[in-house]
């Protein structure tokens, strides 16, 4: 039996965990922080094949310098001298194109599709609820630029067979009966899904404490001991442990963990916010997303949570309560009747989106290092992408076909 040890505690690095332990392997999660927070917490918990284009896209250089002026919007970059953000920023420019995205769409398509399907599974297989929902998803909007956007990427979702019904007001407010809409329409994907994100976490940590998993926290990878191509060992805070196959779910720092081994994995971290708000007295039955604020709605039982922002501003844990009040002003434009107030700043959850410049996750096995498979880079679809980048990985150690092709995802295309 394998020993495998997995860095990083977020959502994917417990799917990884889960289908390693599974097909037999012995597995040992090391996180930096205490697995009570991250990035795999406060998200907006959707399941998304709707999103079948990458975040590099024609028109995305223009609106974020568009964006970048006003503090209320929903994405910014933090001009700074920054080597890395420079590469990262010029590499997105590049890939900002019709034919990445023609590329890229039916990889996305696929993986997306595998890992609902294994959302699935677990709805089914696993011994607790974790609040999955299959009722689709909205995509709000109010302007008739985003209208036009909007329909043509459903055109586009069409055409792969991703469904998609472009709706009228009155269409979309059939679908909410509780809360009142104020929209020009919207286009609804009933194959996306959504679950509480928290209620998945903690319990499949524990789930996987019954499956013999262990997990060091508070526990930082300081340093790689290499034999030739092979990680011997890994050194940290709390010493150093030898096992034989390693794999980087390390989220927003897998960058700087890859760069340690000489491997170039370009990535920011891209900041995003969140609320919830308890006890709401008339809820919403689908999610959605407002389209011109880039606000993702979520309901979860009798509570709803508010996020967004993509604040590229480098690894830091400071909140903006200008980009917080950006989601806030967002709510009553589109739910005119919904009753809610600013949180506090406590009340404010941020995690840090691991993003790679093409849009594109980071999902294989390494060419440089023999023994290190790489599991990062999805961006805001990280919850969304979990357990089918867990089985892939669990499929790669097993060094058997993968169940979908990852030639897109291949963690060293910047090293050439």
């Amino acid at each position: 039996m394998k020993n495998i040890g997995v860095i990083g505690g977020g959502i994917i690095g417990l799917s990884s965990a889960y289908y390693l332990s599974k097909a037999g392997f012995k597995v040992t999660i090391f996180e930096q922080g205490d697995l009570k927070d991250g990035c795999s917490f406060g998200n907006a918990g959707m399941i998304v094949p709707s999103h079948i284009i990458p975040l590099a896209a024609p028109g995305m250089i223009a609106k974020g310098i568009r964006w970048m002026f006003d503090s209320t919007s929903p994405f910014y970059v933090r001009p700074r001298l920054n080597g890395d953000l420079l590469k990262w920023g010029y590499e997105f420019y590049k890939h900002s194109t019709k034919a990445h995205v023609a590329r890229s769409i039916p990889a996305l398509k696929q993986l997306s599709l595998f890992s609902k399907a294994m959302y699935q599974q677990w709805a089914k297989d696993l011994p607790f609820d974790f609040g999955y929902n299959e009722r689709g998803l909205l995509m709000l909007y109010q302007s008739a630029e985003a209208e036009k956007e909007e329909i043509e990427t459903a055109h586009v979702a069409n055409q792969v067979g991703v469904t998609a019904n472009v709706l009228s007001l009155a269409e979309v407010q059939r679908l909410e009966p509780e809360v009142r809409v104020q929209a020009r329409g919207g286009v609804y994907y009933p194959g996306d899904a959504h679950l509480t994100p928290r209620a998945l976490v903690e319990k499949l940590i524990a789930q996987l404490k019954e499956m013999g998993v262990t997990f060091h926290s508070s526990t930082k990878v300081e340093e790689f001991v290499r034999e030739r191509n092979v990680i011997r060992a890994i050194r940290t805070n709390h010493g150093e442990f030898a096992l034989d196959e390693w794999v980087l779910a390390a989220g927003s720092w897998s960058g700087s963990t890859a760069a340690s081994l000489g491997i170039s994995l370009p990535m920011q971290a891209g900041k995003g916010y969140s609320f919830t708000i308890p006890d709401i007295e008339k809820n919403t039955r689908i999610p959605s997303i407002f389209l011109e604020a880039r606000v993702a709605v979520t309901p979860m039982g009798s509570s709803i949570r508010f996020g967004g922002t993509m604040e590229i501003s480098g690894v830091n844990h400071t909140i903006n309560m200008n980009r917080v009040k950006g989601i806030f002003d967002s709510i009553n434009r589109y739910y005119p009747d919904m009753k809610v107030t600013m949180p506090a700043k406590e009340e404010v959850w941020h995690g840090l989106r691991p993003c790679s410049p093409d849009g594109l996750p980071y999902i294989g096995r390494s060419g440089q290092v023999a023994n290190l498979i790489f599991a990062t880079g999805h961006s805001m679809m990280g919850l969304s992408l979990a357990p089918g980048t867990g089985k892939l990985v669990s499929e790669l150690a097993m060094e058997i076909e993968p169940g979908i092709p990852l030639q897109a995802f291949h963690p060293e295309r910047y090293n050439t």
